[in-house]
């Protein structure tokens, strides 16, 4: 349960951070017309009851995306309350490793330096994210 919100069940929420050869990492701008439209994140989705975190990331990309991932490691737990809800959001270093791109919730992708992951407007969950890749070595 969120303490902020007694009674408001926690949603875990992963977030693909994926990788290009080059280490550039994967930025995907959501649709207009979905929640927190118009603002940049890393793609993923909900854990599902019984799914691992490596099922449900290669999941949701797939879905989402049309790509294939390698899911390598943990990097981040944010906890974000929206006013509706609340989630456990949490970002896993990824490996891009290949397939056709068919975008079904975002518009753009871009693959990104990490020092550069400030200049987009990403959603307010994913901040904590974006500044510790600009802090890491990851």
């Amino acid at each position: 349960m969120n303490p902020e919100t007694p009674g408001t069940p926690i949603i875990p929420v992963l977030a693909a951070i994926i990788r290009d050869e080059a280490g550039r990492v994967l930025a995907a701008r959501r649709k207009p017309h979905l929640s927190n439209g118009g603002k940049w994140e890393f793609p993923g989705g909900k854990l599902f009851s019984g799914e691992s975190p490596e099922q449900c990331l290669a999941r949701e990309i797939r879905e989402e995306m049309g790509i294939e991932i390698e899911v390598l490691e943990p990097f981040h737990l944010v906890n974000f309350s929206y006013p509706e809800k609340s989630i456990l959001l949490i970002g896993y270093v990824c490996r891009f490793a290949g397939g056709n791109w068919n975008l079904t919730d975002h518009d753009q992708i871009r693959w990104v330096e990490k020092n550069s992951l400030g200049e987009y407007d990403f959603s307010a969950a994913d901040h904590p994210i974006v500044e510790k890749l600009q802090n890491s070595d990851a």
